[in-house]
C-alpha cells in the first residue's frame, strides 16, 4: 500500500468515498512542456528546448470534446500553453462552448518577441489569468525563477492592469505563490494581504486573490530535493501535516487533465507521471472517444505525491482547499508587528520603553562569557524582556521562538553543543537576514566543526507547517514574544505539541495585572513595544489549564517603569510585569498534594554546586533534603533534571494538600550559585 492510502487508512477515510471521480467541472488542457522559462520547482520539467507540443488534431478532439460538453470551465496550462502555435485558436475556438476560460501564465511571456498582443487577445476572449508570482520581492522570484523575471513580471502585471485586468469585475487576474524549497505554503489569508499590500504601495499593482500551491515532489522538484538530500524529509513533512479535511475537496474528483497528446488523466500530476486513463481492455482513454458523464465513478490513481494535495490547508489548482481560520484583525497585527521589527526598528536603541530591552547585566554570570562572543550585529538588533535560558542544554534539541536575529538561539547553541540542535524561528524577513548571516561564524567562535543552529520563516501558531513535529523537542524558549501573538491559546498548544514528554517551556514575557482596554491592544505602538498584546496573568493560568497543563512555575516577576510619559498616559493604570516561567509537558494534579516525598539535590550541575532554583518558591541546597508537593517531584525526577536529585518515596500514601513553597528562598531570581 502507498503512503497516501495507508495514511488515509490510518485516518478512517474509506477510499471509496473520496477518491472516485464525480460530475466533471474542469477539463484542465496541458498543452506541453515548451517554455521561456526553466524553473526548480516545475512538475513538468518544462524549459525553453522541450520539445512535447499539443498538435493541432489534438486541439480539434478537445474542441470535439467541449461542444459535447455543456458548462464546462477551461483551465489551459503546461510550461507556457502560449508558446504552442496553436494557443490563439485553441482559445478562440474554445470561448464560445464554455462556462470559463483559465489560462495559467508566467508573465513574461508578454515580452517574448511576437506575443506582445497577448494582453488584448486576453481581454478580447474574457480570459481569467492566474499568473505565477512565487513572491512579492525580488529575491524570491530570482531564487525560483531566474534574474530579471520579477522585474518583468511586474511590468506585465502594470500592462494588464491597464488594460482593466483586478478593475473590471470579468477581467480576473489571480497570482500563485508557491515555496522556494521544502515547505508548505503559509497561511493564505495572511499572505495574501502582505502581498496585496506590498504590490500595491511599491508598484500600484492590484490583483483579485492569491492561490498558494504546495509543491508536488515529482519530475524536476524532486530531482531538486534528491539533490539537497531533502526528499525524505519532505515527504514526512506532507505525512505530518496531512489533513483529513481537505480530502473531500481534492481537485481531481472533478478535473479531468488532458495531456499534449489527447491522452486522459486524473490530474496534472499524474500527468507528469504517464499515468494515463485505460479502459477495461487496458487502452489508453482518448478526448476524442469518451463523454463527460462516462468517467463518473472511476477510481482515482493515487500515489506518494498525492500527499502535497493534502498536506496542511491543502493544495490544488485552485490553491488551499480549506479556510486557514485566521482572522483579518490576527493578520493585521502580524503584519504590524512584522513592520515594527522589520522596518520601523533599526536597533534596540529605537524602541519608546525598556518593556523588551534586557540589559546584558540580567544574563546569569556563568552566560556572559558566551555573550561575548556572539557578532555585534546580533546583539544590536536583540529585543527581549528577560533571559530564558535553561540549565542543561548540552545534547538538546532547542526551539527558540520569535528568534529574531538569534542572539538566544545562538548562546543557546553554545550550551547544546555539537550533539545539540536549535532552531530558531521568525516571521520578520529583516530579523532572519541577520541571523543566518552569522551561522558559521557562531561556529568558529565557539570551536564546533559545524553549525548546529538553522532558522525557519514561520509563525509559533503554526509550527507544522515550518516542519517541527510532534513530541521531537527538549526545551522552547522564547523572549518577550508570546506576547506578540493573536492566538496565544494556538501558540501554547504548537509549544505542548512539539514538546516531548518530559519537555520544558522556559519563557520571558510582559505580563499584566488586569486586562487591557481593547482600543489599547489595538494601539500599533503599544502593541510593537510588546505591551499591546500582554497577558493577563490570570488568563495565562486559564490557557494553560485548558490544554492540561495544570500547574506552571515563575521563576522571577520585576514591574516593568515604562520612562514614556506619552505611553504610561495611554496605558493609564494598567500595570506591565516582566516574569520568567517555566512549563513541563507531565501529567501534573491541578493543586500541590502532599505524598510524604522528598527532593535531595545532588550538587552535580556544574554551574550549580550549592544549590538549584526551580522556581521562586523552592531552592534546594546541596545535600539537604526537602520535603516536596508531587508536582514538584516530578518536575525534578521525570524531566532531564532526574539525574541531579534524589526522590525519596513514591505516591502510594496520599496526606491532603501540601503548603508548597520555601523558606530557603533568599531572593534567588532564576539562576544557581
Amino acid at each position: 500500500m502507498n503512503a497516501f492510502l495507508s495514511i488515509l487508512e490510518n485516518s478512517k477515510i474509506p477510499k471509496e468515498s473520496c477518491l472516485r471521480r464525480t460530475r466533471l467541472t474542469t477539463l484542465q488542457v496541458n498543452m506541453g512542456n515548451l517554455c521561456n522559462q526553466n524553473c526548480r520547482h516545475c512538475h513538468v520539467a518544462a524549459s525553453p528546448n522541450a520539445d512535447k507540443v499539443m498538435s493541432a488534431q489534438v486541439i480539434d478532439s478537445i474542441l470535439g470534446f467541449l461542444s459535447r460538453s455543456k458548462g464546462l470551465t477551461l483551465d489551459i496550462t503546461g510550461g507556457a500553453p502560449e508558446l504552442n502555435p496553436g494557443f490563439d485558436y485553441f482559445v478562440e475556438g474554445a470561448r464560445p462552448l464554455i462556462k470559463e476560460i483559465v489560462v495559467r501564465t508566467n508573465l513574461t511571456i508578454l515580452f517574448e518577441e511576437g506575443k506582445e498582443y497577448l494582453p488584448e487577445f486576453y481581454k478580447k476572449n474574457n480570459v481569467h489569468l492566474i499568473c505565477s508570482l512565487p513572491g512579492y520581492r525580488e529575491k524570491e522570484v530570482q531564487l525560483q525563477r531566474g534574474k530579471g523575471v520579477f522585474h518583468k513580471s511586474i511590468d506585465a502585471l502594470k500592462i494588464l492592469n491597464k488594460l482593466g485586468y483586478s478593475k473590471q469585475e470579468s477581467l480576473q487576474l489571480d497570482l500563485v505563490y508557491n515555496p522556494s524549497g521544502a515547505q508548505l505554503p503559509p497561511r493564505k489569508d495572511t499572505l495574501e494581504k502582505v502581498y496585496k499590500s506590498h504590490l500595491k504601495g511599491k508598484y500600484g499593482i492590484d490583483f483579485d486573490k492569491l492561490i498558494t500551491i504546495t509543491n508536488v515532489p515529482i519530475k524536476r522538484f524532486k530531482d531538486y530535493l534528491d539533490s539537497n538530500g531533502e526528499y525524505d524529509k519532505y515527504i514526512n513533512l506532507l505525512k505530518d501535516n496531512f489533513n483529513k479535511d481537505v480530502v473531500a475537496n481534492i481537485m481531481c474528483r472533478e478535473f479531468l487533465s488532458v495531456g499534449y497528446d489527447g491522452k486522459l488523466y486524473d490530474c496534472d500530476f499524474n500527468q507528469s507521471l504517464s499515468w494515463a486513463l485505460r479502459d477495461e481492455r487496458g487502452d489508453f482513454l482518448a478526448v476524442d472517444k469518451i463523454a463527460a458523464q462516462d468517467l463518473e465513478g472511476r477510481d482515482i490513481m493515487v500515489g506518494e505525491h498525492c500527499l502535497s494535495c493534502t498536506a496542511g490547508y491543502g493544495s490544488s489548482c485552485k490553491g488551499a482547499l480549506v479556510d486557514s481560520g485566521e482572522s483579518l484583525q490576527e493578520s493585521d497585527t502580524k503584519e504590524t508587528v512584522k513592520q515594527y521589527y522589520g522596518k520601523t526598528l533599526k536597533s534596540s536603541d529605537d524602541l519608546k520603553t525598556n518593556a523588551c530591552t534586557c540589559a546584558v547585566e540580567a544574563v546569569p554570570k556563568h552566560y556572559r562569557p558566551i555573550l561575548s562572543k556572539i557578532h555585534p550585529q546580533v546583539l544590536n538588533k536583540f529585543y527581549g524582556c528577560g533571559s530564558p535560558i535553561p540549565l542543561l542544554l548540552e545534547g538538546c534539541t532547542v526551539l527558540d521562538l520569535g528568534c529574531g536575529t538569534g542572539r538566544d538561539s545562538y548562546l543557546a547553541s553554545a550550551l547544546a553543543g555539537e550533539r545539540g540542535l536549535v532552531i530558531g524561528v521568525d516571521m520578520t524577513d529583516e530579523q532572519l537576514d541577520v541571523a543566518r548571516k552569522y551561522k558559521e561564524y557562531h561556529a568558529e567562535e565557539f570551536g564546533f566543526s559545524k553549525v548546529n543552529v538553522e532558522f525557519k520563516k514561520g509563525y509559533i501558531e503554526d509550527l507544522k507547517t515550518i516542519g517541527i513535529n510532534d513530541n521531537s523537542v527538549d526545551v522552547v524558549i522564547s523572549n518577550c514574544v508570546i506576547n506578540l501573538s493573536p492566538d496565544k491559546r494556538a501558540g501554547f498548544s504548537e509549544i505542548l505539541r512539539v514538546l516531548k514528554p518530559g519537555g520544558e517551556l522556559y519563557f520571558s514575557d510582559v505580563f499584566t495585572g488586569r486586562r487591557m482596554l481593547e482600543n489599547l491592544k489595538a494601539d500599533p505602538i503599544l502593541y510593537g513595544e510588546c505591551l499591546g498584546g500582554a497577558l493577563y496573568i490570570e488568563d495565562l493560568r486559564r490557557i494553560l489549564r485548558g490544554l492540561g497543563c495544570l500547574d506552571y512555575r515563575v521563576m522571577s516577576k520585576t514591574k516593568i517603569i515604562l520612562n514614556n510619559e506619552e505611553i504610561e498616559k495611554k496605558a493609564g493604570m494598567v500595570d506591565f510585569y516582566s516574569m520568567t516561567i517555566r512549563v513541563f509537558k507531565l501529567a501534573l494534579e491541578d493543586i500541590c498534594e502532599d505524598y510524604g516525598q522528598i527532593a535531595l539535590y545532588l550538587g552535580t550541575i556544574p554551574q550549580c554546586p550549592h544549590q538549584f532554583i526551580l522556581d521562586d518558591r523552592h531552592v534546594f541546597k546541596t545535600a539537604k533534603p526537602v520535603l516536596v508537593c508531587g508536582n514538584t517531584a516530578s518536575m525534578l525526577s521525570e524531566t532531564r533534571y532526574g539525574k541531579h536529585f534524589k526522590i525519596i518515596g513514591d505516591r502510594s500514601i496520599h496526606f491532603g494538600p501540601f503548603p508548597c513553597g520555601s523558606e530557603d528562598y533568599d531572593n534567588a531570581v532564576g539562576g544557581c550559585c
